[in-house]
Protein backbone atom coordinates (compact mmCIF):
# COMPACT_ATOMS: atom_id res chain seq x y z
CA UNK A 1 0.00 0.00 0.00
CA UNK A 2 1.36 3.43 -0.92
CA UNK A 3 1.98 6.19 1.55
CA UNK A 4 1.11 9.55 1.61
CA UNK A 5 3.61 12.24 1.70
CA UNK A 6 3.05 15.97 2.17
CA UNK A 7 4.46 18.75 -0.38
CA UNK A 8 7.57 19.08 1.88
CA UNK A 9 9.02 15.98 3.63
CA UNK A 10 11.58 15.36 6.23
CA UNK A 11 13.96 12.99 4.76
CA UNK A 12 17.20 11.11 6.14
CA UNK A 13 20.19 10.63 3.56
CA UNK A 14 22.08 8.33 5.75
CA UNK A 15 25.32 7.64 3.21
CA UNK A 16 25.85 11.29 3.45
CA UNK A 17 25.27 12.05 6.86
CA UNK A 18 21.82 13.68 6.42
CA UNK A 19 18.98 13.39 8.80
CA UNK A 20 15.50 15.43 8.75
CA UNK A 21 16.14 17.33 5.83
CA UNK A 22 13.56 19.13 4.22
CA UNK A 23 12.90 18.43 0.45
CA UNK A 24 10.11 19.44 -1.42
CA UNK A 25 7.93 17.09 -3.61
CA UNK A 26 7.89 18.28 -7.23
CA UNK A 27 5.40 16.08 -9.45
CA UNK A 28 6.42 17.39 -12.35
CA UNK A 29 10.30 16.59 -12.00
CA UNK A 30 11.37 13.40 -12.88
CA UNK A 31 14.79 12.91 -11.18
CA UNK A 32 15.19 13.77 -7.94
CA UNK A 33 18.05 16.49 -7.01
CA UNK A 34 20.17 18.01 -4.60
CA UNK A 35 21.80 21.25 -4.05
CA UNK A 36 25.35 21.02 -4.56
CA UNK A 37 28.35 23.36 -4.95
CA UNK A 38 31.37 21.31 -5.54
CA UNK A 39 31.83 18.49 -7.76
CA UNK A 40 35.21 16.99 -8.81
CA UNK A 41 35.78 14.24 -11.22
CA UNK A 42 39.00 12.08 -11.16
CA UNK A 43 40.50 9.15 -12.57
CA UNK A 44 41.80 6.97 -10.22
CA UNK A 45 43.74 3.63 -10.79
CA UNK A 46 41.82 4.16 -14.40
CA UNK A 47 38.57 4.41 -12.48
CA UNK A 48 36.45 7.40 -12.63
CA UNK A 49 35.62 9.12 -9.45
CA UNK A 50 33.40 11.73 -8.23
CA UNK A 51 33.73 14.22 -5.21
CA UNK A 52 30.85 15.93 -4.05
CA UNK A 53 29.88 18.10 -1.31
CA UNK A 54 26.03 18.41 -0.64
CA UNK A 55 23.60 21.76 0.24
CA UNK A 56 25.39 24.77 1.11
CA UNK A 57 27.79 25.78 3.95
CA UNK A 58 24.90 28.40 4.96
CA UNK A 59 22.60 25.55 5.57
CA UNK A 60 22.25 24.44 8.77
CA UNK A 61 22.16 20.79 8.37
CA UNK A 62 25.69 21.43 6.07
CA UNK A 63 27.98 18.72 7.31
CA UNK A 64 31.23 19.99 4.91
CA UNK A 65 31.51 16.19 4.17
CA UNK A 66 33.67 15.18 1.21
CA UNK A 67 31.82 12.05 -0.44
CA UNK A 68 33.22 9.73 -2.97
CA UNK A 69 31.48 7.53 -5.73
CA UNK A 70 32.07 5.46 -8.85
CA UNK A 71 28.61 4.63 -9.19
CA UNK A 72 27.39 7.79 -11.17
CA UNK A 73 26.98 9.27 -14.43
CA UNK A 74 25.89 12.33 -16.48
CA UNK A 75 22.89 13.14 -17.43
CA UNK A 76 20.86 15.93 -19.43
CA UNK A 77 18.37 17.29 -17.58
CA UNK A 78 15.69 20.47 -18.07
CA UNK A 79 15.84 22.98 -15.57
CA UNK A 80 13.13 24.84 -13.95
CA UNK A 81 13.79 27.40 -16.54
CA UNK A 82 13.44 24.66 -19.67
CA UNK A 83 17.09 24.97 -20.22
CA UNK A 84 18.99 22.12 -21.05
CA UNK A 85 21.92 21.25 -18.47
CA UNK A 86 24.07 18.35 -17.72
CA UNK A 87 24.56 17.18 -14.41
CA UNK A 88 25.78 14.32 -12.27
CA UNK A 89 23.47 11.59 -11.13
CA UNK A 90 24.41 9.93 -8.28
CA UNK A 91 22.80 7.09 -5.96
CA UNK A 92 22.07 6.71 -2.23
CA UNK A 93 19.66 5.47 0.21
CA UNK A 94 16.94 7.27 1.52
CA UNK A 95 14.94 6.67 4.48
CA UNK A 96 11.15 7.94 4.85
CA UNK A 97 8.92 6.43 7.35
CA UNK A 98 11.31 4.47 8.68
CA UNK A 99 11.83 2.60 5.33
CA UNK A 100 15.14 2.97 3.37
CA UNK A 101 15.40 2.45 -0.47
CA UNK A 102 17.60 3.53 -3.21
CA UNK A 103 16.97 6.66 -5.12
CA UNK A 104 18.87 8.90 -7.69
CA UNK A 105 19.85 12.37 -7.23
CA UNK A 106 20.89 14.84 -10.24
CA UNK A 107 23.49 17.34 -8.54
CA UNK A 108 22.45 21.20 -9.15
CA UNK A 109 22.94 24.16 -8.13
CA UNK A 110 19.88 25.10 -6.32
CA UNK A 111 21.27 28.04 -4.42
CA UNK A 112 18.36 30.13 -5.59
CA UNK A 113 15.59 28.24 -4.57
CA UNK A 114 14.22 27.90 -0.97
CA UNK A 115 14.32 23.90 -0.13
CA UNK A 116 17.79 22.31 -1.21
CA UNK A 117 16.17 18.91 -1.98
CA UNK A 118 13.57 18.13 -4.81
CA UNK A 119 11.97 14.68 -4.45
CA UNK A 120 10.82 13.68 -8.10
CA UNK A 121 8.50 11.44 -9.66
CA UNK A 122 11.21 8.54 -9.98
CA UNK A 123 11.45 7.96 -6.35
CA UNK A 124 7.44 8.57 -5.67
CA UNK A 125 6.50 5.80 -8.20
CA UNK A 126 5.13 3.55 -6.80
CA UNK A 127 5.41 4.26 -3.22
CA UNK A 128 4.16 7.29 -2.19
CA UNK A 129 0.84 9.43 -3.17
CA UNK A 130 0.98 13.46 -2.39
CA UNK A 131 -1.26 15.10 -0.39
CA UNK A 132 -0.60 18.91 -1.33
CA UNK A 133 -1.87 20.07 1.96
CA UNK A 134 0.05 18.09 4.36
CA UNK A 135 3.68 18.30 5.56
CA UNK A 136 6.17 16.30 6.96
CA UNK A 137 3.95 13.26 6.96
CA UNK A 138 6.71 10.69 7.42
CA UNK A 139 8.42 12.61 10.11
CA UNK A 140 5.23 12.70 12.42
CA UNK A 141 4.46 8.70 11.39
CA UNK A 142 7.82 8.13 13.43
CA UNK A 143 6.23 9.78 16.79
Amino acid sequence: MKKTIGRREKIHLPLWGLKYVTAKTDTGAYTSAIHCEFTEEKTENSVPVLYFKVLSPKHKKYKNKLIRTEDFTEKVVKNSFGQAEVRYKVNTKVVMFGEEFDAEFTLTDRSKMKIPILIGRKLLRGRFLVDVDSINLSKKSQK
